[in-house]
């Protein structure tokens, strides 16, 4: 272990992050009635720009009038490159109740765009005596997202998460598809005839996990663009989830369940690591020096994968 501890991670369920229209007044209602774990309201990618006014006016009062129960409520603004997202901080701070958990901000480029949303989110709070501090949450989208990723996760002690943007990103890449998230039709290995498919997107968000878990940052997957394919989401989900993101965004209903159930710890998953942590207790108990369960050695990496389960699960228990 390094002698600089990596911190830890906020602790809260991020299974899924539903989003939707801020100026849809039929949406913020349904939202609040999912089962998903953070409720992003947009006021960016989703509202054209004859509707920013509108769209901010009515997340504002979404914000104050829906019971949201225990979820994280998040609002993602306009990009810093637009004449919008100045307007939106001021608006939400200003006016919007102190249930707003969450501002995220898109198409982050390099720490200096954190430091400049946080600077006013500061002056504001101050100015308006804001007992609750709002926490910031960042989309990587770009190539300077990606090669200053590190140090935008270490921007602001208000970051908590960070997500990858894959459309933008393929866009800013310059890559050759309009798939948003999945495998890709030519982006295959050949052998011996048969074609296989690997995930484009695999390095990008490994070096997202690595800066997010080096600086205590949630790392989440972004938007699956076909929300009519379950099965090529869960596989989407399950390849985040294994590479150690905590959740996945959800642009459907319909995705909602499956990024829960593949975010979520299954009951034999949760068993077997509290079997590891009783089985180390009663070695360390008994001076034991080592650990054998269902024939593997257990060490101390064992112990820290087992309490990574044992946590998570116990968080999602706590929101019912």
């Amino acid at each position: 272990m390094s002698f600089r501890i990596q911190p830890a991670p906020p602790s809260r369920p991020n299974r899924c992050q539903l989003f939707g229209p801020a100026s849809n007044a039929k949406l913020p209602p349904k939202m609040a009635a999912s089962a998903a774990d953070v409720i992003n309201l947009d006021l960016e990618d989703a509202v054209a720009p004859d509707d920013k006014d509108k769209a901010r006016a009515m997340a504002i009062e979404a914000i104050g009038d829906i019971d949201w129960g225990k979820k994280t409520l998040s609002v993602r603004i306009n990009g810093l490159d637009t004449p919008y997202w100045y307007r939106d901080v001021v608006d939400l701070l200003e006016q919007a109740s102190d249930r707003l958990d969450m501002i995220m901000i898109p198409k982050v480029g390099c720490a200096e765009d954190v430091y400049a949303v946080d600077a006013l989110v500061t002056a504001i709070e101050k100015a308006k005596g804001r007992s609750k501090p709002i926490a910031f949450e960042v989309i990587i989208e770009s190539a300077a997202g990606i090669a200053h990723v590190e140090a935008i996760a270490a921007s602001s002690p208000r970051l908590q998460a960070m997500s990858l943007g894959a459309a933008d990103f393929a866009a800013s890449m310059g890559m050759q598809t309009t798939g948003i998230g999945g495998t890709q039709e030519d982006y295959y290995m050949l052998r011996e005839g048969q074609k296989y498919w690997s995930d484009p997107w695999h390095w990008a968000q490994t070096a997202i996990v690595a800066a997010c878990r080096t600086h205590g940052v949630l790392p989440v997957d972004g938007p699956f663009g076909d929300f009519s394919d379950a099965e090529a989401f869960r596989a989407q989900a399950l390849r985040s989830s294994l590479l150690g993101m905590v959740g996945k965004w959800a642009i459907h209903p319909n995705q909602v369940a499956l990024a829960n159930e593949v975010f979520t710890p299954s009951d034999e998953k949760v068993t077997e690591a509290r079997e590891i942590l009783a089985a180390m207790e009663e070695a360390t108990r008994t001076g034991a020096g080592a650990v054998v369960y269902k024939g593997r050695l257990v060490d101390i990496a064992s112990i820290k994968q087992a309490e990574v389960i044992v946590k998570q699960s116990d968080l999602i228990a706590q929101i019912g």
